[in-house]
């Protein structure tokens, strides 16, 4: 997948906000858009470590998460964290059009 340029991540960040208000419903929004155009569950490694992501979640403390497990364990992880898998899954423009957001 390549690059998006700033207009093009633009584009992305008012169709996810378009009838959100505020910094809440925004960030509410992305998480609802992410959560259903971001193809799961995916493969990522975090800390040299292989994890599959398996949900995305809007934690309590207003962060979304990516819910990643490894065997029995399992750990939620900033999305801003989580390291861009390669290759990316479907709908990873909607991640990098969240880190544009938040920039």
């Amino acid at each position: 997948m390549r690059k998006l340029s700033p207009a093009e991540l633009d584009v992305l960040v008012a169709e996810a906000t378009v009838d959100a208000y505020g910094e809440y419903e925004q960030l509410d929004a992305f998480a609802v858009v992410i959560g259903d155009r971001l193809a799961l569950p995916f493969e990522t490694t975090v800390l040299g470590i292989a994890v599959t992501v398996t949900a995305i979640e809007l934690n309590p403390g207003n962060q979304i998460t990516a819910r990643c497990q490894r065997g029995r364990y399992r750990q939620a992880i900033a999305i801003l964290d989580l390291p861009a898998p390669t290759p990316r899954p479907d709908g990873w423009e909607w991640v990098e059009a969240y880190r544009h957001w938040t920039s």
